[in-house]
């Protein structure tokens, strides 16, 4: 701690070059796993946090099962962590820049573990010289200058007693000295396996240290680890060894936890025991030093411990059993995340009647309860259904458990602020679709990610999702999916300014619908190709559009719709150059928003009508249909539709709410559901 301490206060080779520093300071920490390098760390930023008051950011470069991170998991966990929305489906250049902007004039401390290379390190490098980076990792970071390596091997043998103390006691190491010089031998010096010997010895008060000593000295080496990590191996097998059956069993299972996270559920369903045995397993674990908590209710498995659980697992347990444990934590989550959706529905609704069946232990008392679970347990559920879709053998219980995590971070987050999680579980879907030949929710998955990225202006990249969507689904002859998809092409277009082809693609979509006797859809669509024909300048189709939508919407009662269509036809008889018609048209409008009781919809058409007045000559009968609009906003209780056209711009400034590319048919998005029982096509975001 004081070297690396004087390396934190140490001048970099560019101040003593008289040079401006360029890059924040790099602290790396090197050490085998199990040699405490972790644990170090954790220490030295604890007492560093006062000196950087931007605060603590941390973050694990390599889960414990041995996956890398990828930078843009990473750099998104921070971004987070510093309360920075990042745009869905950005990939780790953009979301690396974003976080460098992010961390600008901040003096904020980084503390990464368990780095696997330079190049994780390098793409989340703050450029601010305030920052100070701490790495723990194996080896060197070759290619980041200015690093401040320090070493960490095994504690000589009076620290190494000095720790095993802890856990006997005083008098057993006193009576044989030599004996717990030999433990400090056989464990290298290793912190992780002195402290499960010293668990083992802790639970057992009547054996001596000579006992542990003979007991580690009769377990063979295991060729198939590496030689740095024998003592750990040999010390790990000791206390499974000591462990009754169910007890060593439930301990090898939790190499299946999902990033090294385990609470008592979790490790209910890997054991096939009750939730209170469950906790007790896992405290009887921590006191023997293979587990560790993470706070209220939460525990990690040592990443250092996993691959030997999983060897051992092999050696012990069926092949069956292991994917039936699987299986059952996986249903476990799933049940969990129904549960965790249906608290934000109503008393009495039908998901809170159906989780009313399930145990107490998986239901949540309210919606707060059930959001901070979510927000507690959301890394280990993501890491779930990356496992569960990588696997490839639970396909089924995969698409289930990504559904109910889609339902849950919608119903808790909201789409917008879940957006980023959500897109990495549309592209899980899309892998299982594919791998299965599910054409329907390939369709599915694709439509929603095209929808987030029309939504972060990748318009590109949505048309070719598009594209594909419907190809999937006219093989899965799905005719929701096809309709929804060919509006989305036209949007697309749309948003590229390629008129034309946007209109041909909303006349496409507008046939389907026509042969499916959808009306709402129809003339939605006839408002869609209204507003592409006006884009282009073709009035007197726009007109013809618009025209239909009204009628259309009066068939099917829609008074509020057919209000805005009514004012959107207006616009375009002003742009046509025909100012009477114009205004005539748009008191026909309010008269139909009256009527449809929609106060803030009449006062926005009350102010486009105005501004026609304007454009007429005539400022008084203007001022009074604002008067008019004020007052009617005074009195809205705010329970109407949004803020209607304010009339000014171009076509751009449509009345009728302009619909994001790829929205979805229906405004209410229900229709997805005929993409698959249990994954929809989500709720395409409105853009006013």
């Amino acid at each position: 701690m004081k070297t690396l301490l004087a390396d934190v206060e140490r001048a970099g080779l560019d101040t003593i070059a008289g040079r401006a520093a360029a890059r924040a300071r790099v602290l790396l920490i090197a050490g085998r796993p199990g040699s405490g390098r972790s644990a170090l760390a954790a220490r030295l930023v604890e007492g560093l946090a006062e000196r950087y008051p931007g605060g603590v950011l941390r973050a694990a470069l390599t889960e414990p099962g041995g996956r890398a991170v990828p930078t843009e998991e990473t750099a998104r966990e921070l971004l987070d962590a510093l309360r920075v929305a990042s745009p869905p489906g950005a990939d780790g250049d953009e979301l690396s820049q974003l976080l460098r902007e992010s961390l600008a004039g901040r003096r904020v401390l980084l503390l990464l573990d368990d780095a696997a290379d330079a190049e994780q390190v390098d793409a989340l490098l703050p450029d601010d010289p305030g920052c100070l980076l701490v790495v723990v990792g194996s080896g060197p970071l070759t290619g980041i200058p200015g690093v401040r390596p320090c070493t960490v091997g095994g504690l000589d043998p009076k620290a190494a007693i000095e720790l095993l103390t802890a856990f006997t006691g005083s008098v057993r190491i006193t009576v044989d000295p030599q004996a717990a010089e030999s433990v400090a031998e056989e464990c290298g010096g290793q912190p992780a396996a002195l402290v499960m010997v010293g668990g083992w010895l802790a639970a057992r008060p009547q054996a001596s240290v000579a006992d542990a000593v003979r007991r580690l000295r009769a377990l063979p080496e295991d060729e198939e680890v590496p030689q740095a990590l024998w003592p750990v191996s040999r010390a790990f097998r000791l206390v499974h060894g000591s462990l009754p059956t169910g007890a060593a069993r439930l301990l090898r299972l939790l190499a299946l936890a999902p990033a090294g996270i385990v609470d008592p559920q979790t490790a209910s369903a890997l054991g096939a025991c009750s939730p209170d045995e469950a906790h007790s397993a896992l405290e009887g674990y921590v006191a023997l030093g293979v587990l560790h908590r993470r706070g209220e209710g939460l525990y990690g498995v040592p990443g250092v411990l996993v691959p030997l659980m999983t060897a051992l697992s092999e050696a012990h347990d069926k092949p069956a059993e292991v994917q039936l444990a699987r299986a059952r934590m996986l249903e476990r989550a799933v049940r969990r995340l129904q549960s965790c959706r249906a608290a934000t529905e109503p008393e009495g609704s039908p998901a809170r009647t159906a989780v009313e069946s399930l145990p107490r232990s998986l239901r949540f008392p309210d919606a707060p309860a059930a959001a901070d679970w979510l927000r507690i347990h959301r890394p280990g559920l993501l890491a779930a259904a990356r496992l569960a879709v990588g696997d490839g053998e639970l396909d089924t219980l995969a698409r289930r458990l990504v559904a109910a995590l889609v339902r849950a971070l919608a119903a808790h987050r909201g789409t917008d602020a879940a957006a980023p999680d959500l897109y990495g579980l549309h592209q899980l879907v899309l892998d299982v679709a594919e791998r299965r030949g599910l054409h329907r929710e390939a369709a599915a998955a694709l439509l929603n990610l095209g929808d987030l990225d029309a939504e972060t202006g990748r318009t590109e990249d949505a048309l070719a999702r598009y594209r594909a969507a419907l190809d999937a689904g006219r093989a899965a002859d799905d005719p929701y999916a096809i309709s929804r998809a060919m509006e989305s092409v036209g949007g697309a277009w749309q948003e590229l300014d390629d008129w034309q082809r946007a209109a041909d693609w909303y006349g496409r979509a507008l046939a389907r619908r026509q042969t499916r006797g959808e009306r709402a859809d129809e003339a939605r669509l006839y408002g869609r190709l209204g507003t592409a024909h006006t884009y282009a300048g073709r009035y007197g189709e726009a007109l013809r559009c618009w025209r239909a939508s009204v009628a259309g919407y009066r068939r099917v009662g829609d008074l509020p719709a057919q209000a805005r269509a009514l004012s959107e036809a207006a616009r375009v008889q002003e742009y046509a150059g025909r100012p009477e018609e114009s205004l005539r048209t748009c008191r026909e409008a309010v008269e139909w928003a009256r009527q449809a009781g929609d106060v803030r919809l009449q006062a926005a058409l009350r102010l486009r009508l105005a501004d026609t007045l304007d454009r007429l000559g005539d400022p008084a009968a203007a001022r009074l249909q604002r008067t008019g609009a004020e007052r009617l906003l005074e009195t809205a209780d705010g329970t109407g539709d949004g803020p209607g056209p304010d009339g000014t711009g171009g076509p751009a400034d449509t009345a009728e709410p302009e619909e994001a590319p790829g929205s979805p048919g229906g405004p209410d998005g229900d229709e997805g559901k005929k993409a698959g029982s249990t994954y929809e096509i989500r709720s395409g975001a409105r853009r006013e």
